[in-house]
């Protein structure tokens, strides 16, 4: 699913035998939404998951808790944040027959994660990776060289073709892989000095919720 305003991406995984579910990078603004499409599945909502502590927008992990009773909310635990669940790198999400598996991969922020898929058909990567680009550095304990050996060791040591899916896109882009990311990505085909230079020069804006969104997805979106 889409939310505009900050261009994220919430995704639901859910196990049809056993209707259990996990919802990746819930937004506040459209959490009303994600909670009627689970219940209009038939599912039952075991987590709402976190990739990290986002900075353009408020999560919606705490009112799907009120939403769906039972669901908890799941962060990593380097992040800072307050959450039901803390994760670190190496740690299971299971669902049904399913599980995420939790890989450290930061440098956007010091809290971000991977989750893959246990079979290794699809990633998600929050900030660290996204379609031929990746997340800024200059902020929230952001490093541009951790960055860099994050994606290279922990993402694209995948199969070629499990399939990446980001917390945001810009260009109308859905869906990458990881052999895609790997050739084609012009930050991180870079050698590190490189990327780390390029990095450093973005200048970027500073995200237009910041001030709002990170001291309330320290308290889980409350």
């Amino acid at each position: 699913m889409f939310e505009p305003k900050s261009c994220t991406y919430t995704y639901l995984l859910g196990d049809r035998e056993a209707r259990e579910a996990v919802l990746i990078d819930p937004v506040l603004d459209t959490a009303g939404r994600d909670a009627q499409l689970v219940k209009e599945l038939g599912l039952r909502l075991l987590y709402a998951v976190n990739t990290h502590c986002h900075a353009d927008h408020i999560t919606g992990s705490g009112a799907l808790r009120s939403l769906l009773p039972g669901c908890q909310s799941v962060i990593s635990r380097l992040s800072g944040a307050k959450a039901d669940l803390h994760i670190d790198d190496g740690d299971s999400i299971r669902f049904g027959r399913f599980a995420l598996e939790a890989r450290a991969s930061p440098g956007h922020t010091a809290g971000c994660v991977t989750f893959v898929l246990n079979d290794h058909s699809m990633a998600f990567t929050g900030d660290a990776l996204l379609i031929r680009g990746c997340g800024r550095t200059d902020f929230q304990q952001g490093c541009a060289k951790t960055l860099y050996h994050s994606v290279h060791e922990k993402i694209f040591t995948l199969p070629g073709n499990c399939l990446i899916y980001p917390a945001h896109d810009y260009h109308g882009l859905t869906v990458s892989t990881v052999e895609e990311e790997r050739t084609l990505n012009p930050r991180l085909t870079l050698s590190c000095e490189e990327f780390v230079k390029v990095m450093n020069n973005l200048n970027l804006p500073k995200p237009k919720q910041i001030d709002v969104a990170v001291p309330a997805n320290l308290r889980c979106g409350v």
